[in-house]
């Protein structure tokens, strides 16, 4: 795996003039002597091939529950004006076709670009409904009780512009071109019936250990993150998706609750702060991610130890102090799947970045998008605890806020939503 996506101040700054800069992974290509050895084939995070593929039908969407890729895009829409619920599955019915084709690797129908689809990279392609669209379609009876905008958090400074909307696609590959052209794919194929709102860009370097498993990939902070999520189909059926008992309306079953927050990063001020402060901020190592009062990644933090100082090991408004179950509560528990991104500055406020001090090279942060049954019990109660408390708040600032329901998989054939709107 090319893991080199590190560029240097002088070096980001001396290529502001390009139209954009883009990591590529390119396939090792064979001579002519025979006598040199085959080539290895070119592999992913995961140690797939660039033609491996993620199952489209199933019981729920892939991108979910599905090993993290190195590359996201998320794109939220907005219907246009006169879309119908008839026009809603028009809509949905193109889309689902068109994703079933480029996640298995063929291209689709109208393809501009075929060749791009040949490689899917382990591609796949999320479909999400705001609640607009339930208001649109006339179906209100049919939405989930709390698909509505997620309450104001101390210390938000949220932004309209990444806010709700009518439908969500999160688009996630191992090769960045397959993802773009997926993007452009469905825009364009969807483009009468609803137009781009907002698009939130990630990456991932997707660290593998000795035996090739894929481990906790880091934030831009240096942290580990993603430790503590489900594993196994009886924690994802508790934690992520959603059952019968916790779902309004039948045709909500199987589906789950995705929460999208963009959090900015204060890259100076972070850079400032020594690695004490950091961890003690996290309540974790930034080496291991091992818990204060632990060894490993995934010992279960103990916010009840003393050190011989007589404090707390890990100090009770640490990060991981606040952002774990509390009284007992497993309903708090859920799905995280971050991105980070970072956007480059503009070549005419370079010069105003080299004589700034210290110099913000980017708008740099995370895209935290979690997953679950109900955010009642889970994002709302934790977050509320964090925006109180949590060390990292000096850090940190929440600026967009959307909140979709993911419906269910589809069988051959069907639409996403079919359940919902058929």
């Amino acid at each position: 795996m090319d893991t080199n996506f590190r560029v240097t101040r002088r070096g980001f700054l001396a290529g502001l003039g390009l139209a954009s800069a883009t990591a590529a992974v390119g396939a090792t290509s064979a001579c002519a002597d025979d006598s040199d050895p085959a080539p290895v084939p070119n592999t992913d995070s995961t140690g797939a091939t660039p033609d491996a593929t993620v199952a489209f039908d199933g019981p729920h969407q892939a991108g979910v529950a599905t090993p993290l890729q190195r590359h996201n895009t998320t794109v939220a829409f907005t219907l246009r004006d006169g879309v119908d619920v008839a026009g809603i599955r028009r809509l949905l019915r193109i889309w689902t076709g068109d994703a079933r084709r480029l996640t298995q690797g063929e291209p689709v129908l109208a393809d501009l670009e075929p060749e791009l689809a040949s490689d899917p990279g382990r591609l796949t392609v999320t479909c999400g409904f705001g609640r607009g669209l339930f208001e649109k379609a006339g179906m209100t009876d049919k939405a989930p009780d709390w698909l509505a905008p997620l309450p104001e958090f101390t210390g938000d400074r949220l932004e309209a512009r990444w806010g709700d909307r009518d439908l969500v696609l999160q688009i996630c590959g191992e090769d960045r071109t397959t993802v773009s052209h997926a993007l452009r794919v469905l825009v364009r194929g969807g483009a009468d019936y609803a137009r781009p709102s907002w698009s939130q860009t990630g990456f991932l370097d997707i660290p593998r250990g000795a035996d090739g498993t894929p481990g906790t990939p880091r934030n831009l902070f240096g942290f580990k993150d993603g430790t503590v999520n489900p594993r196994s189909d009886v924690e994802f059926d508790d934690q992520v998706w959603i059952g019968e008992d916790a779902a309004s309306h039948p045709s909500q079953t199987g589906g789950t609750c995705m929460v999208i927050r963009r959090i900015v990063f204060d890259m100076p001020l972070w850079e400032s702060a020594d690695r004490p402060t950091r961890e003690t901020s996290m309540g974790r190592t930034i080496v291991e991610g091992n818990p204060l009062s632990g060894e490993k990644e995934h010992d279960e933090p103990d916010t009840s130890a003393v050190g011989v100082d007589g404090l707390p090991v890990i100090d009770r408004n640490a990060h991981i102090a606040l952002a774990g179950v509390h009284d007992g509560d497993t309903r708090q528990r859920m799905l995280r799947r971050a991105y980070n991104y970072d956007l480059p500055v503009t070549p005419s406020s370079a010069d105003a970045l080299l004589d700034a001090e210290p110099v913000a090279l980017s708008d740099t942060g995370l895209i935290f998008t979690c997953f679950q049954p109900d955010p009642r019990t889970s994002f709302i109660p934790v977050q509320r605890r964090l925006a109180a408390g949590d060390r990292l708040n000096e850090w940190i600032t929440h600026v967009g806020s959307a909140v979709f329901l993911i419906p269910a998989g589809t069988a051959e054939g069907e639409y996403w939503g079919e359940a919902l709107l058929g």
